[in-house]
């Protein structure tokens, strides 16, 4: 009793809301994602953005500088995962965008909000089926009894539709082969004025028109090299281009885009204003860098990138103040807690590094394991640094897996740019935060059978991968924020560490809803 009452006192001082706020229902409670936003650059920026866009945020709203996601190895579908349930990647049902299918012929990795039944994928191929738990946007539905519209909007499909949940009426995102809005069909079909959109103005007519260049302001920040200064960036997109919308889609014009729609579902499904009624959108935008260049090439980018998101949102709260009104309306916004900027340092600066193939590993393990325990083929894959054994060979061979395991990690921690490795049974027991970090992390059903850490510096080649990937390890420390801005509940910034997990509990309890059923932190008491 006495360690339930110390964690609820804990969970109240980190976030407290204050207990003014407003006990009538919002008609419109809009959730916003940002992937990589980070409060270091929120604060160096400040000075430079619009008056409503993060500066509302920060001079209005909850501010809590400091999230800590508790898990390791996070990625935008994970984080956004996390935020939409209260429970870590090792529990929702979706640990990574992507996963390793142990059944596929070739042993590839698959997308986890595809169904497995889907031989390709297409848009009717994404559902929210593979989400063990229960949302957000899903205990917002059930608690109006079905009287409640959610939908979402996102640049990623998986995103989407995690934020609209399996309860939601519409997730929409930009698909990346043709550049139009789709949804799945799970949902339904699209709304009239996005299928509208698709028409007179489809990314495809008008990519080869469009250019990401420095915006005016850029030239006011301070701190940026000289060199940014006298050449700017530019960067256009050919419709020749296969990849081109998946290009578009990792730069900030992406993120004008979905603004663009949220702005439109808002007018056109009269979200917020019909009698009796609370609606959600949920949004998902990117500050991911763009990872051209070595080294600082994109920083000037990133601090765009910044810039023009804070006018995206200064849209998206005007629109909203004047279709619903502020104090009708609840707005949050988080961070997905990490940040990946690993690119290859220019070898003048004559850093340490070497090159780490997962094709000549996995062939040494394979040879060191046979001549220990007999020929065979041990090591079905390795991928995101994990090490993915064939089980079904080791169980034919009757050899004892663990000790198989235990040799094979040994082996590997003497590899060059390897700097530990630890086996799932180590990881389910954890013993220190770094393991704790490792065990919210991985769902056991996809992960493998080794975790491996790479050596800071080094580049880990997949190249046994279909295409090849290239991961460049760097530890990325940084703090990163969330916001919550609701009627009646007073100003202030949080400076101590508040749990991701804790911040779905805290909107539930601004609505007066029950927490999604998975959520591990303590609800925040927001009794008047």
């Amino acid at each position: 009793m006495k360690k339930l009452a110390t964690s609820l006192l804990m969970g109240l001082a980190t976030i407290n809301i204050g207990v003014q706020a407003d006990t009538s229902r919002p008609r419109l409670v809009v959730g916003i994602v940002v992937d990589q936003l980070r409060t270091d650059y929120i604060e160096y920026l400040q000075n430079y953005f619009g008056e409503r866009g993060f500066k509302t945020l920060l001079d209005q709203s909850v501010y809590m500088r400091d999230v800590d996601y508790r898990a390791s190895r996070l990625d935008a579908t994970s984080a956004t995962a996390v935020l939409q349930t209260g429970a870590y990647p090792a529990y929702t049902g979706v640990p990574a965008s992507t996963v390793f299918d142990h059944e596929s012929p070739g042993n590839q990795t698959r997308l986890p909000l595809v169904s497995t039944k889907s031989s390709s994928i297409t848009n009717d191929s994404f559902t929210p089926e593979a989400l063990r738990l229960s949302t957000l946007s899903d205990e917002f539905v059930i608690d109006a009894s079905g009287n409640a519209s959610v939908y979402s909007v996102a640049i990623d499909p998986q995103q989407a539709i995690i934020l609209a949940g399996h309860a939601g009426k519409g997730a929409f995102w930009i698909n990346n082969t043709s550049g139009n809005w789709a949804t799945t069909s799970y949902y339904g079909t699209l709304p009239g004025t996005l299928a509208s959109r698709n028409v007179r103005s489809s990314l495809s007519q008008r990519i080869d028109t469009m250019v990401w260049k420095p915006t005016g302001s850029l030239s006011r920040v301070e701190g940026l090299p000289e060199r940014k200064r006298s050449k700017p960036f530019k960067y256009t997109f050919s419709r020749q281009d296969r990849d081109v919308f998946k290009k578009f889609a990792a730069t900030p014009l992406a993120n004008t885009e979905v603004t663009d729609v949220a702005i439109e579902l808002i007018s056109s499904l009269n979200l917020g204003t019909k009698p009796g009624e609370t609606d959600m959108l949920n949004i998902a935008y990117s500050l991911a860098p763009v990872n051209h260049g070595p080294d600082d090439a994109g920083r000037a980018e990133l601090t765009d990138a910044y810039l023009r998101l804070d006018a995206q949102i200064g849209r998206l709260i005007d629109a909203i103040d004047r279709r619903v009104g502020r104090n009708n309306s609840v707005i949050w916004l988080a961070s997905t807690g990490y940040f990946d900027d690993a690119l290859p340092t220019d070898e003048r600066y004559r850093l340490p590094s070497g090159e780490f193939s997962a094709r000549r590993a996995r062939s040494l393990l394979n040879s060191y394991l046979s001549a220990r325990f007999g020929s065979g083929s041990y090591i079905s894959a390795i991928r995101d640094g994990q090490v993915f054994f064939d089980t079904q060979s080791l169980e034919n061979m009757r050899v004892d897996t663990d000790r198989v395991i235990d040799d094979a990690r040994e082996f590997l921690v003497k590899m060059s740019g390897v700097d530990d490795a630890k086996t799932i049974s180590e990881i389910l027991s954890p013993r220190n935060d770094e393991e704790n970090a490792l065990r919210l992390s991985l769902d056991p059903r996809y992960c493998g059978e080794i975790i491996v850490n790479f050596t800071p510096g080094w580049t880990v080649n997949y190249d046994e991968q279909t295409p090849p990937q290239q991961k460049v390890q760097r530890q990325n420390a940084v703090l990163t924020p969330a916001f919550i801005l609701a009627p009646g509940i007073a100003a202030r910034k949080i400076e101590t560490t508040v749990e991701a997990a804790a911040l779905a509990p805290t909107v539930a309890g601004i609505l007066h809803i029950r927490s999604p059923n998975g959520a591990r932190a303590h609800a925040v008491s927001t009794s008047r």
